[in-house]
């Protein structure tokens, strides 16, 4: 089960965030019993780039055998 301070990847794009399947982020808040979570994406200086409601199948734990992918963020146009 996935708990608040995890890491997780997102399973799907958010083009609303300019989030792309894949992207790492921390949870911050668990809703419903798991159904839904709070996920902050931060670059890796530390600055928030978004936090987003998610449902939990948008979102899957890290393996243990995963390594960090960086690529260029572009801010959301909304």
């Amino acid at each position: 089960m996935i708990k608040e301070l995890d890491c997780v990847a997102l399973t799907a794009d958010l083009p609303e965030h300019g989030l792309a399947a894949g992207d790492v982020g921390a949870v911050v808040h668990v809703y419903e019993g798991g159904h839904s979570y709070q996920v902050e994406f931060t670059t890796y200086d530390g600055r928030t780039v978004a936090v987003a409601k998610v449902s939990a199948d948008q979102i899957r734990s890290l393996g243990s055998k995963e390594i960090h992918h960086a690529r260029a963020f572009e801010l959301a146009v909304g």
